[in-house]
């Protein structure tokens, strides 16, 4: 996604604090966006198709109680170590926060 939010000057400073690199896809080119791509591929078989669904709303909800509860909490993703990504981001958290700490009694 090009979109501002990913973009912005305050986004390029956090991920550099964090050490995360940033990278912008090509316009089009669903192999720069292979991992996006992958999650809206399970999303769909995992979850949306096995429904039926009455309204939006309820499409909606489902869709996102599935990518709080199942993908993010439960599911193993290779691209983190095979834990869940909420696992993997309270380490990065918790990685940052004595970043911080250190920074701070350093001062």
């Amino acid at each position: 996604d090009r979109g501002v939010q990913y973009t912005s000057e305050d986004t390029h400073k956090v991920c550099s604090t964090l050490g995360i690199s940033q990278s912008v896809g090509r316009t089009g080119v669903c192999f720069d966006n292979s991992m996006a791509e992958n999650v809206f591929s399970k999303l769909k078989t995992e979850f949306y198709y096995r429904r039926s669904w009455a309204t939006r709303a309820q499409a909606r909800s489902g869709v996102a109680c599935w990518i709080e509860k199942v993908y993010n909490r439960r599911r193993l993703h290779s691209a983190v170590g095979m834990i869940p990504p909420v696992e993997y981001e309270e380490s990065l958290r918790h990685q940052a926060e004595g970043q911080s700490q250190g920074i701070q009694e350093a001062a």
